[in-house]
């Protein structure tokens, strides 16, 4: 059987293969870095919600990028 995988529009293998490269070839240091600047963006946020609801923000979230 031969196995497939389907990428979301504009990835495929060989970008899939070079994002894993970088963030396995991070140090910790590096990482929680990237982490803590992902944070202090003053543009976004973080939040917690109910997994229930997960479907419906994506849902949300998919008509405002749209």
């Amino acid at each position: 059987m031969k196995n497939t995988t389907n990428f979301p529009p504009g990835w495929d293998e060989e970008r899939v293969r070079l994002l894993l490269q970088h963030y396995e070839s991070m140090s910790e240091e590096e990482e929680v870095a990237e982490d803590e600047s992902a944070l202090e963006d003053s543009t976004q946020t973080v939040m917690q919600i109910p997994k229930e609801l997960v479907p419906s923000v994506r849902a949300l979230l998919s008509e405002h990028t749209g």
